[in-house]
């Protein structure tokens, strides 16, 4: 039988769009409690330009980037019992997966249920897990809340604004375009703010009233993370998951005292979803959410794995909206 080649998205020396390289490699066959997948569809994140970048370090080089996708199972390795060849499954794994084929600990797999195609299980298992952390563990939103969101018009932003309407909270999201502005309304956002023509943190202390936030969530980091603090009432949490616009290297521990009494912390999904329990219960969570119809996940675009240096420079400049799904 004649072996398909199989090919990945690969980054030799850190840099920007211009180092993904397409390039033929070999997957090899599951070992003992692994399971080998044929990808149908991979998500792409802005984790995954601080990869690329080298801001994160690279546990193998070349790096193949990519945190999250769906496909099926074509084989099972020694002691899998869980999955079983032609299984629907989906992953998420901080890298690894801008690849045609997949090896993958059967352990961090989670099979998907009827009704979630490949592309919006891809466009979720990062995003979506990591919006089901956000509003339930990192801060537990409960109805009557008043949320401030940052970039709401992305991939994460669009899935928390339909999250915190079924939640019953006060959101409000801050986008860079009327376009932006457009979906977050559409995704169910209480109000939003165009950051480039009005200073948010003076519009959301108008839109509360004076009190502001009981927690805002800020992906973007440097250019947001003081209006965020001012967003906050006394005693509010400020939630940094991400550094789309830099990191945040000035920030001092009087600051939080200065806004009064406020908290910080800077989670990561991965130490959410830690062991398969906290893993398969998150995302069963999730799918619950986007089969009930309170979560629908928007693909912004598709384009061919190959393609995914244009997917990265169109994310870093914030042309996209929803998520980008890579096809293999």
């Amino acid at each position: 039988m004649t072996k398909t080649a199989d090919f990945a998205v690969v980054v030799r020396t850190p840099g920007g769009p211009e180092a993904l390289e397409w390039a033929e490699i070999e997957t090899g066959a599951p070992a003992r409690g692994e399971v080998l997948i044929a990808q149908r569809a991979v998500g792409v994140n802005f984790i995954d330009t601080y990869y690329r970048q080298g801001h994160y370090p690279w546990p193998m080089s070349p790096l193949i980037p990519g945190g999250e996708a769906a496909g099926i199972v074509e084989e099972v390795g020694e002691g899998v019992t869980d999955f079983k060849s032609g299984d629907r499954v989906a992953y998420t794994l901080p890298i690894g997966a801008y690849r045609t084929r997949r090896v993958v600990a059967a352990e961090r797999l989670v099979k998907l249920p009827e009704g979630i195609d490949f592309e919006v299980a891809a466009s979720i298992m990062l995003k979506g897990l990591t919006t089901q952390y956000l509003l339930n563990s990192s801060y537990a939103v409960k109805a009557g809340d008043t949320v401030l969101v940052h970039a709401a018009a992305g991939g994460v932003g669009l899935l928390m604004g339909q999250w915190l309407k079924s939640i019953g909270a006060t959101s409000i999201g801050t986008v860079g375009s009327a376009e932006k502005a457009a979906a977050a309304t559409a995704s169910g956002y209480t109000h939003v703010i165009d950051y480039r023509a009005e200073d948010f943190a003076v519009r959301v202390k108008e839109i509360t009233g004076g009190r502001g936030c009981d927690v805002v969530y800020d992906s973007v980091g440097n250019d947001t993370w003081r209006g965020s603090l001012k967003c906050l009432h006394v005693r509010g949490l400020f939630v940094c998951f991400g550094q789309s616009s830099g990191a945040i290297t000035d920030f001092k521990f009087s600051d939080l005292a200065g806004g009064g009494s406020l908290f910080a912390t800077r989670p990561m999904l991965f130490d959410y979803i830690k062991t398969r329990a906290d893993l398969t219960l998150r995302a069963a969570d999730l799918f619950a959410k986007v089969a009930s119809g309170a979560v629908k996940p928007r693909i912004g675009q598709r384009l061919p794995l190959r393609e995914t240096a244009q997917a990265h420079r169109d994310l870093e400049g914030r042309k996209t909206t929803g998520s980008t799904i890579l096809l293999p």
